[in-house]
């Protein structure tokens, strides 16, 4: 699982990318933690976090509570999807009338109630699911390297930073590395450095 942190947030623009982006590794969750509250402190709103596992902790740091866009999604396929629904029955029926006894309305409610409800769960679902694709970036063909790795989905946690964010790289690592990373590889400078 991937959480980027990269929307509503513009990176400055001396912020060239990384030729190799910098990942840290983490075997536990706390100083993952750590180390996302290390980079926010000094102002890098650029990075990826990747997870083997949903873990609401993480989203909690990293968004501050900010509710998910995903909702707007499926509200607008809700409401598309009653208004499409309704129409459709209104005008299929009005299109072809029958002769109804006894004076009732050719367009009548609350016999339409039950295809609209249905409309509204099938578009608002579709639409929640479009909404997730597209706010999760899938599908993610154009990965960095960094973050193919093996112990993201077994047991690792890991931040990527793909940009420096106007920070000078080996402070970015020392972060990192300070925060309870047992790895930090990658960047632009002489490699990596790795603390145990």
């Amino acid at each position: 699982m991937t959480h980027d942190h990269a929307h509503g947030h513009a990176a400055p623009a001396e912020s060239e990318p990384l030729d190799e982006p910098i990942k840290a590794v983490y075997k536990h969750l706390d100083c993952l933690l750590e180390g996302i509250n290390g980079l926010k402190k000094v102002g890098i709103r650029d990075f990826t976090v990747l997870s083997p596992i949903p873990r609401h902790e993480i989203e909690q740091e990293i968004y501050q509570g900010e509710p998910s866009p995903v909702r707007w999604f499926t509200l607008l396929g809700g409401i598309f999807g009653a208004t499409a629904i309704f129409s459709l029955a209104s005008l299929t029926h009005a299109n072809w009338p029958m002769i109804i006894p006894g004076g009732k309305p050719l367009v009548s409610i609350p016999p339409f109630l039950v295809v609209t409800f249905e409309g509204t769960i099938l578009w608002g679902s579709l639409m929640t699911l479009v909404g997730l694709l597209l706010n999760c970036r899938l599908p993610a063909f154009d990965l960095p390297k960094a973050m193919h790795d093996p112990r993201f989905t077994n047991d690792s946690f890991g931040i990527v930073l793909e940009r420096t964010s106007g920070h000078d790289e080996a402070e970015i690592k020392q972060i990192l590395q300070h925060s309870g990373a047992i790895e930090v590889t990658g960047g632009d400078g002489n490699g990596g450095a790795n603390h145990g």
